[in-house]
């Protein structure tokens, strides 16, 4: 299963006509070539959302840098999807959404464009109204001066704070995540453009085909150190009090376990995991010992989202009062690369 999210590679024209529209995959490389002399020039980029990686948001995807059909992010891993021309971080679920997450400039700037009215709809819901044209959903472009912009896309309709030409500090708050044109999840996708060409903030100067040498970030320390590339992470877990859906972890909507609750469900939820990767999932009773397990076949190829959980009855006599432990784990070559652990008392 691949998450996307329409990038905003038309952005140019976002407050004119037709929005963002996303490049093809050979012009992504074709316009990486061309920004190549200008991009060691660009402007350092702060970390560009009010979350913590590995606590409340995890990067999702990165810039495609394939220039055919396959896909390859700047770190030679698979962690994005064809075509796609910015980098996404998404919030653990949309309960956290709704509470409001600031979207913040990367860099001083004016704002050159934005668009705010697009209603907050996940693609996946049938009745959601679809327009190729604003797949970008609300957004805010800032221009760096000498040719560099920003692009901030999917905010949540009613949150832009600002207004064009208006001068904004790096940090300041520009709207809030949403859900805006066409995203599968709440995220921030933002994208790096020099004279109207994509940059590859993670690896600005572009490489031959097939090779990810280690480049200088567009990114400032902090920003460099939060956004370090992972091979996978474990987006939700925990402990329920019922059986779980993906539907349910990304709406938020998770039933605690509780004494009479009438089940218990260890759960985890993983993203951009790779072909090999075996996952475990078991809860663990009072006494130390396994209610429930199972670890999964290797996975047959590479998976943008996974979910897993294990669980059993309420037995006859009630839960015993104690410590119960979620344990979720991703083992790769037979080594632990994923580990979360989640605990609860009755």
């Amino acid at each position: 299963m691949r998450l996307t999210s329409i990038a905003a590679s038309a952005l140019l024209a976002l407050a004119g006509a037709s929005g963002a529209v996303r490049a093809a995959p050979a012009q992504a490389l074709a316009t990486e070539a061309a920004a190549a002399q200008a991009a060691p020039g660009g402007p350092k980029l702060a970390f560009p959302l009010a979350c913590q990686i590995g606590r409340t948001c995890e990067v999702q995807n990165y810039v495609d840098r394939d220039p055919g059909p396959g896909v390859l992010d700047y770190h030679c891993g698979h962690r994005t999807y064809n075509g796609h021309t910015g980098t996404d971080i998404r919030l653990l679920d949309l309960r956290m959404q709704k509470a409001g997450v600031n979207v913040l400039a990367a860099a001083p700037g004016k704002v050159l464009r934005l668009r705010d009215g697009v209603p907050d709809v996940l693609i996946r819901d049938p009745n959601a109204p679809r327009n190729e044209n604003i797949g970008c959903g609300n957004a805010v472009v800032l221009d760096h001066g000498d040719g560099w912009i920003t692009a901030y896309c999917h905010m949540a309709r009613g949150s832009v704070r600002v207004k064009v030409g208006q001068a904004v500090a790096a940090g300041q708050p520009l709207g809030q995540v949403g859900l805006s044109g066409d995203t599968q999840f709440p995220h921030l996708h933002i994208e790096v453009r020099h004279d109207g060409e994509l940059v590859d903030p993670f690896a600005p100067q572009p490489v031959a085909a097939g090779a990810c040498a280690p480049q200088a970030e567009m990114w400032d320390p902090a920003a460099a150190r939060a956004l370090a590339y992972k091979r996978g992470a474990i987006l939700n877990a925990g402990i329920a009090g019922e059986p779980v859906s993906l539907d349910s972890i990304e709406d938020g909507a998770i039933a605690p376990a509780q004494a009479a609750s009438p089940a218990m469900v260890a759960y985890g939820r993983l993203i951009d995991l790779e072909k090999g990767d075996v996952i475990e999932v078991a809860l663990i009773g009072p006494d130390g010992q396994p209610l429930a397990q199972q670890a999964l076949d290797p996975l047959p190829r590479d998976q943008a989202q996974y979910f897993q959980m294990v669980g059993r009855k309420r037995p006859a006599d009630g839960w015993k009062p104690g410590r119960y432990v979620a344990e979720v784990r991703v083992r790769r070559a037979g080594k632990v690369v994923l580990d979360r652990r989640i605990e609860t008392r009755l």
